[in-house]
């Protein structure tokens, strides 16, 4: 149907095709014919495409895109490739089928500026049509690959970042997803930690869960793990090692998945995961993690967890921040657990050496603070092993952040922890109080009664 709303007519032009392409191959394959063969297959692509007979059309197409191939002319490829999908009116199965043929060629076209020529080429072909986004895909990933491979990072980078490929229906959830991921290795090469951040959130952790996706489950934790160690974030690194180290347990067997018609399937699973350096990883920075519910939820998860209690160290680590006893630093085991390759990795030992010492003395300000409610600086100092300057600072530290309610009274050199009740928890407390010594007395006057009936 036209602009209009009248049918067009079509028309059966195999008959033409039947002589005038193979008169097109006979030219070809004469010398400096190519030129000529094309010229002939062109005018018939006029006569298909104005008579509207789409199957003929996507033969001619093919053809003129084959015979450049069989020519070995790639430079004419192109021009060709451009002429057809450029002519007024053209149809969408003629684009798609020599596109969808050409993309078959950039393997086994030669390497260098005549194969990013005719990926440059299909990508601008490609570009806003919908019904080749999955080829546009592929192809941007050929290119970037060799923008990397030049060692420009940062066009390849740019060239991933133009394709928004969650938005696109014709790929396959794995396809996305690798497509994510090569994404935000990219950005990460170019040092663009904020960009990597943003296009990380993409991917949808659910589907990671699941037993097809292991694989890609472990890369992308670990392209997480260089985002957070960038960002010093021990919570999230311990989150990351911890999903790798789970990713190795043994699961149920994997069923092919269809999607779309299509079956998939993460073949080659082998050995994804788990180890016990993983393991210990995650423990050595939840160690290193700001204390909260979540935090200390998951110390008392793997203390009870028997595989941590088969790691050297990991058991007496977790049972020194779930304990409440004041614990020298260093303790026993610290420099052991700090000098694992995925802690001093990338020169940060010392930041998080220095972070095992801070949250230690922050464990050891915590357990006096339940145990004392009026101390001196001196002895609280003594007991931590920290002079005077240094405890004022840590304390200060903890309640700006809100871990402890504390006050220092320099001239006294006194230490108050626990902040000013509020009226509403004084008379909670009185009732409370009351409450308990009323039963008190009634329990001992029914034992009075008792004594004098008997």
């Amino acid at each position: 149907m036209n602009a209009d709303g009248q049918f067009e007519e079509k028309k059966d032009l195999t008959g033409d095709c039947d002589v005038k392409i193979p008169q097109a191959d006979k030219l070809a394959a004469s010398p400096g014919g190519l030129g000529g063969a094309l010229d002939l297959l062109y005018g018939l692509e006029k006569q298909c495409r104005v008579g509207n007979d789409v199957p003929n059309l996507k033969r001619v197409c093919l053809r003129c895109v084959q015979l450049c191939k069989e020519g070995g002319d790639y430079e004419r490829l192109t021009e060709c490739l451009n002429f057809i999908t450029k002519r007024r009116s053209q149809k969408q199965q003629a684009i798609a089928s020599v596109v969808k043929e050409a993309v078959g060629y950039v393997e086994e076209s030669p390497e260098g500026a005549v194969r990013q020529n005719l990926v440059v080429c299909l990508r601008d072909i490609t570009d806003g049509r919908i019904y080749v986004e999955a080829e546009r895909a592929s192809l941007t990933l050929v290119l970037a690959a060799m923008y990397e491979k030049a060692g420009d990072i940062s066009k390849s980078a740019e060239v991933l970042q133009e394709v928004h490929v969650e938005t696109y229906g014709s790929l396959s959830k794995r396809e996305k997803l690798d497509f994510i991921l090569e994404q935000v290795r990219m950005v990460l090469l170019k040092r663009d930690f904020v960009r990597a951040y943003i296009v990380s959130q993409k991917v949808n952790k659910k589907l990671l869960e699941e037993p097809a996706f292991k694989k890609a489950k472990v890369a992308f934790y670990k392209l997480m793990i260089e985002y957070h160690r960038e960002m010093k974030d021990a919570w999230e690194l311990s989150n990351c090692y911890m999903q790798i180290y789970k990713a190795g347990q043994p699961t149920e067997a994997i069923a092919p998945q269809e999607e779309e018609g299509v079956v998939v399937m993460d073949e080659g699973e082998g050995e994804v995961g788990g180890g016990e350096d993983n393991l210990k990883a995650a423990v050595v920075f939840l160690c290193l993690s700001k204390h909260g519910p979540e935090q200390v939820d998951m110390m008392h998860k793997l203390l009870t967890n028997e595989t941590c209690a088969g790691v050297e160290g990991l058991e007496e680590a977790l049972k020194i921040f779930t304990t409440d006893e004041i614990v020298k630093c260093p303790w026993r085991g610290m420099e052991e657990l700090l000098d694992t390759e995925a802690v001093s990795s990338g020169d940060m030992k010392d930041t998080w050496t220095k972070g095992m010492e801070e949250r230690t003395t922050q464990h050891n300000i915590r357990t006096a603070a339940k145990y004392y409610k009026r101390i001196s600086g001196a002895r609280l100092g003594g007991l931590l092993g920290m002079g005077g300057q240094e405890l004022e600072r840590a304390i200060a530290s903890m309640v700006a952040e809100g871990e402890v309610q504390a006050k220092i009274d320099r001239p006294r050199d006194v230490v108050r922890f626990g902040g000013r009740k509020s009226d509403e928890n004084v008379l909670s407390e009185w009732a409370a109080d009351l409450g308990e010594l009323l039963g008190v007395v009634e329990k001992t006057w029914e034992g009075v009664q008792k004594e004098m009936t008997a």
